[in-house]
């Protein structure tokens, strides 16, 4: 989470033009978020916007440690847990006693619940750096997913804690019943934490981090007690991922040990490098892909966590920098209006790449068919065409669609670098 955000800084209000140029990204996701529910309004749609909302907030939590202050954490879904249970359990402890508590508030609780166990693990975990402190997160991940299956009274064992939102108090009629007032619900409090984390990477404190991530011996000879910076990241990425778990709790009105688990932080890990470490937006964008994917392709497919893990593969490997990166290179471009110069090109790419996709698809869902679903028999169906995943033909156009998608596609890919660096290199010589 660098400081190359979305273009935000923080400019006075009340400076006409200034005003729009310093806060219209804001002016526009408020919006945005606000014609969302109309604009895809099935329940569907509605569950996966909330589902959207809550991996923003948790994805742009973890990226405060590894993109902001280069800590990989393998257990950072222990906050999102830990910030749901305690969610729920204040929920059924506010509803039981009819306390005026409303429900808006009560992300705050799973905040709060996240801070504090973000001190508590931080002040041991954030004594080392680099792989040191990837170990350590992966086993408090573990030692605290563990428990929940031993301290059943807190964790309620594999069934996990219910909860009832509606039970609640109402303020001005609205009991948080239907789906579309649990979005907006969401949607605020998204809103509110991503302009919370995004004014952090601005403070000093955001400079000092970027400092510890690129050069930490720098930043130590300076006078910079690096574990403390480290220490108070970690915390902070606590609270707000304790507040996804709030929403989360709210949301599903159950929690379980599953969402603190080693699966769930993976998912962060995925949705915070597929969009982009080096950008602020990259977290959001991930968050947005990979819900989103996960929604549709597990109504697909059994074999979508493949796919997930060949994204991420692909995505360290050929483009570290993550879709934001991507769309970051082309910023230059667009300003110097020259990117219809390489547009061709990437167009160009990207029918190759479809076709290779086609063809790995094909070698995948064939391969499930005949192993998991072996006793449902060689039959099946790729894009509505139905074909017998044993014969010798199926397998020889996936050969051929991968081998020749994957050929195209590197030569397209090296005439589009070309065209790219020919572009920026004008675009460049144009500005000075």
């Amino acid at each position: 989470m660098s400081a190359a955000g979305p273009g935000v800084s923080a400019a006075p209000l009340g400076r006409g033009s200034g005003f729009f140029a310093s806060y219209g990204v804001w002016i526009a996701a408020i919006v945005v978020l606000a014609a969302l529910p109309h604009l895809f309004s099935s329940g569907l749609a509605l569950t996966t916007l909330c589902l959207m909302g809550t991996a923003i907030i948790f994805a742009l939590s973890y990226n405060m440690l590894l993109g902001q202050t280069g800590l990989l954490s393998f257990g950072h879904a222990v906050f999102f847990g830990l910030g749901g249970f305690l969610t729920a359990h204040m929920m059924n402890v506010v509803e039981s006693h009819n306390a005026p508590l409303p429900l808006m508030v009560f992300p705050l609780v799973g905040g709060a619940a996240g801070l504090v166990f973000g001190i508590i693990f931080g002040a041991v975990s954030t004594r080392r750096a680099g792989t040191a402190f990837a170990m350590i997160t992966l086993g408090v991940g573990e030692l605290v997913s563990s428990s929940a299956l031993i301290l059943r009274h807190f964790f309620g064992g594999e069934e996990g804690v219910t909860t009832d939102r509606t039970d609640l108090i109402h303020l001005f009629g609205v009991t948080f019943g239907p789906q579309i007032q649990v979005y907006y619900l969401i949607a605020a409090w998204c809103l509110a934490s991503t302009a919370a984390m995004y004014a952090l990477t601005q403070t000093p404190f955001g400079r000092i981090c970027n400092a510890v991530r690129d050069n930490p011996e720098r930043a130590r000879f300076i006078g910079y007690n690096t574990q403390a910076v480290r220490f108070l990241a970690f915390s902070l990425s606590g609270l707000f991922a304790g507040v996804a778990g709030g929403l989360a709790a709210i949301n599903f009105e159950i929690v379980n040990s599953a969402q603190m688990g080693a699966a769930e932080s993976g998912t962060v890990i995925l949705m915070t490098y597929i969009g982009g470490v080096g950008d602020f937006a990259g977290p959001i964008i991930g968050a947005i892909l990979v819900t989103y994917l996960q929604t549709v392709m597990s109504g697909i497919t059994d074999a979508w966590q493949l796919y997930f893990g060949l994204l991420f593969i692909g995505m360290v490997m050929f483009a570290p920098e993550g879709i934001a990166g991507l769309l970051v290179k082309q910023r230059l471009l667009l300003r110097s209006r020259r990117l219809h110069r390489v547009a061709p090109y990437y167009a160009l790419a990207l029918l190759p790449g479809l076709v290779a996709l086609a063809g790995v698809s094909l070698v995948i869902e064939m391969t499930n068919q005949l192993t998991v679903h072996a006793a449902d028999g060689p039959d099946m169906t790729f894009f509505h065409v139905a074909f017998k995943a044993d014969a010798p033909l199926p397998w020889l156009i996936a050969a051929i669609l991968l081998a020749g998608g994957v050929w195209l596609f590197l030569r397209a890919a090296r005439l589009a670098g070309d065209a790219y660096d020919e572009a920026a290199a004008a675009a460049r010589g144009a500005t000075t």
